[in-house]
């Protein structure tokens, strides 16, 4: 019986997962398993998705917050985020976890070493809240920067702070694949090689963001590392 796992999302043409794992059962010669991509238009349709016995499922966006009034169960981590990427069958019963937080806690170790440089976390919607948790456990004091009235807005930012933040974070979707040409309205003259850019973003390879942080000697990071290590946490639960 094959072993079913999937993606839900809205858009998936362009999503890292599919192909990702369907290489990774071929690698391993787990022909009898398969992954599927999963586009609803609402989420209500989820129901339908998880009646088919899927032993494991990726969640993406628009759907990471919605999906969790679906799920009978989360873990620690996905209740203080809020929000859901993976989620597991126990015995017929499907338990939501968040997973990103700790794909972008290794990759971006990987990227800073031992550093913990003070941060600034751009965009404050459901990936920004995976990330907010992993500095948090990493001991990395950051500041959330959006368009809402509360806190630091886009508008606030000096190139006093950016210099004085050396972990720029992008959470936002400014520059992704099709709309290459947009990116963070911020003062990047504030940016020099002291600094760590970091964009959740991995489609295209270089952003914008990335581009104009380079250009001032920045040292730069896209989404890709993140997207793997979450997806093996992923298989971990999974398979657990």
């Amino acid at each position: 019986m094959t072993k079913k796992y999937g993606l839900i999302g809205k858009k998936l043409g362009h999503s890292f997962s599919p192909a990702y794992f369907s290489k990774k059962f071929a690698r391993a010669s787990l022909f009898d398993h398969s992954y599927t991509t999963f586009e609803l238009d609402h989420i209500e349709e989820v129901t339908k998705v998880l009646s088919e016995g899927l032993l494991g499922a990726n969640v993406t966006i628009p759907y990471k917050k919605a999906i969790l009034t679906y799920l009978h169960g989360l873990d620690e981590a996905a209740k203080d985020i809020g929000a859901v990427n993976c989620i597991v069958n126990i015995n017929g019963q499907y338990k939501g976890y968040n997973t990103d937080w700790l794909g972008f806690r290794q990759s971006l170790v990987e990227f800073i070493g031992d550093q913990r440089p003070e941060a600034l976390v751009l965009g404050n919607g459901g990936a920004s809240k995976a990330i907010c948790y992993a500095l948090e456990h990493l001991q990395i004091k950051y500041m959330v920067i959006s368009r809402s009235e509360k806190g630091l807005r886009y508008e606030d930012l000096t190139p006093a702070i950016i210099a004085s933040n050396h972990l720029i974070i992008n959470t936002t979707p400014l520059g992704m694949y099709p709309f290459v040409d947009d990116f963070p309205q911020i003062p990047y003259d504030g940016i020099d090689d002291q600094h760590f850019v970091f964009d959740l973003i991995y489609n295209p390879e270089k952003t914008l963001f990335l581009a104009l942080s380079a250009e001032r000697g920045a040292k730069i990071q896209n989404g890709y590392p993140m997207l793997v290590y979450q997806a093996e946490e992923s298989w971990k639960l999974w398979n657990s």
